[in-house]
């Protein structure tokens, strides 16, 4: 007789139980078009006549994307966080979320603080999470999310036209500026590095900027894995070159001041979560009227040309050459 695969009723109970207690809220009414959420095999989801579906996931694991100790609220924002960055990117509205998560240990404190973090986001912009996974490992979270956008409207990273502008929302380097010092690679003052580690941590979704964008931008995308890398991909995509002026480049004025000392984590840095985004000259006084309403800067910081990859130039039109070009999962 064989041994059987089948776990202990108590581990399978305790799963279970997590579930229920921190994933499943049933005093909460279902949001439009979930006809079924937790707690059956499958959701059951109802698109919006008249939307495209817009789909992404992503995989944060400990010791490659977070540390291991950061804060549990803080986490469950930030998974969710960088999910409904990639709808923004889309020019999106979010809707649902599956949530797949290999823990170490079924710690009680950590999982709440942590579905504290992600359900408060999530009420924000009124996602409901509709299903997922769980099972014993090392820390690792994987959200996969889906939003709607009216047809054919989607921003997309093939739309770049030569001569058009290329933007960028809030500010960049941050993250990359709170990682160094945790690193122990720099040293931030007490004020500035708290500034540094929220963005690193709690970034904000640029979700509102997404949809004003429809029929404005060109191509869009988040800046995940560092300005420099991300905007390639629009550039390959659009099968054109992107030219960036390293003077306009908008960061933290402490890492503004030593503009030289963080240009890598300014271009190259990333976890900025912001958009970046090509537009026509023509859309230049729409796209700064919209800051005021959006209570977010928007800078121009370049332009798209004919030829390939992308440039980082200097006051004087030449090429900048950094040692880091962004984030290599592989690396």
């Amino acid at each position: 007789m064989s041994c059987s695969a089948v776990p202990p009723p108590a581990a399978e109970t305790s799963e279970f139980a997590l579930i229920r207690r921190h994933f499943t809220r049933p005093t909460q009414p279902q949001r439009q078009g979930v006809i079924l959420g937790v707690g059956d095999d499958a959701a059951i989801l109802q698109p919006t006549a008249g939307q495209d579906c817009v789909v992404s996931t992503d995989m944060l694991v400990a010791g490659r994307h977070f540390f291991a100790d950061t804060d549990p609220r803080r986490l469950g924002h930030k998974t969710l966080a960088v999910n409904l960055s990639d709808i923004a990117a889309m020019g999106g509205t979010p809707r649902w979320v599956t949530l797949a998560a290999a823990l170490p240990s079924l710690d009680e404190a950590w999982v709440a603080a942590f579905a504290e973090g992600l359900f408060a986001l999530a009420d924000q912009y009124a996602v409901q999470v509709v299903g997922g996974d769980t099972t014993r490992g090392p820390l690792t979270l994987c959200v996969h999310i889906m939003g709607e956008v009216p047809t054919g409207q989607a921003l997309r990273r093939d739309g770049a036209q030569q001569g058009d502008d290329i933007w960028v929302s809030g500010a960049l380097g941050l993250a990359a500026a709170a990682l160094a010092h945790l690193q122990h690679r720099a040293v931030l003052p007490a004020t500035v590095l708290a500034d540094c580690q929220h963005r690193l941590e709690a970034p904000t979704p640029r979700l509102s900027l997404g949809v004003a964008l429809r029929g404005l931008a060109t191509a869009a995308i988040d800046v995940s894995d560092g300005l420099l890398a991300d905007l390639g991909h629009i550039a390959a995509r659009s099968q054109l070159a992107a030219e960036v002026e390293a003077a306009s480049l908008p960061t933290h004025p402490y890492l503004a001041a030593q503009r030289g000392q963080w240009l890598s984590a300014i271009a190259a840095g990333g976890d900025d979560y912001e958009l970046c985004f090509t537009a026509p000259v023509s859309a230049r006084s729409t796209l700064l009227a919209l800051m005021t309403p959006l209570g977010l800067p928007l800078t121009r910081i370049g332009r798209m040309v004919a030829g390939h990859g992308v440039s980082l130039l200097d006051a004087t039109g030449h090429p900048l050459t950094l040692a880091y070009h962004g984030y290599d999962h592989f690396a």
